[in-house]
């Protein structure tokens, strides 16, 4: 016997807010009776589990034990990670290599931090250019 994710939770302060932060980087809407002030919200990204958004009184204290690896659909790690700081994420770092494996570090508006991997093309180039693949980047 075996679990399946049934959804993944986010604790917040403002569960409108960053349900819509998620709901551009997903690009799902928000669930139609979700409002600000609510003390959750729902996104449901097309195959992929449910996002819950929880309100919790307390911040974010101390670093993820848990995060997300994005991989870009339809295009490069660069073009994604400039997306996704033009709607609010935060830069915390790059451990992108000079064979441009690796991943780059960003965050939320309420400081989740989560990873940008190179997307499916990008590896396959790499891999079809002799250079590494990158197997040491969490895909």
């Amino acid at each position: 016997m075996s679990s399946t994710i049934h959804n993944i939770s986010f604790d917040c302060r403002d569960t409108y807010a960053l349900a819509g932060f998620w709901s551009q980087v997903f690009d799902c809407p928000r669930q139609p009776d979700d409002f600000p002030g609510d003390p959750e919200a729902m996104l449901l990204p097309p195959g992929g589990p449910e996002v819950l958004f929880i309100a919790v009184p307390e911040g974010k204290a101390v670093k993820n034990r848990l995060h997300l690896d994005l991989e870009p659909a339809d295009r490069s790690r660069a073009d994604e990670v400039e997306r996704l700081l033009g709607i609010g994420a935060v830069h915390v770092a790059d451990q992108t290599r000079p064979d441009g494996s690796g991943w780059v570090v960003l965050a939320d508006p309420e400081g989740n931090e989560f990873c940008v991997l190179r997307s499916a093309a990008e590896r396959a180039a790499s891999a079809a250019g002799g250079a590494a693949t990158g197997d040491a980047e969490p895909v």
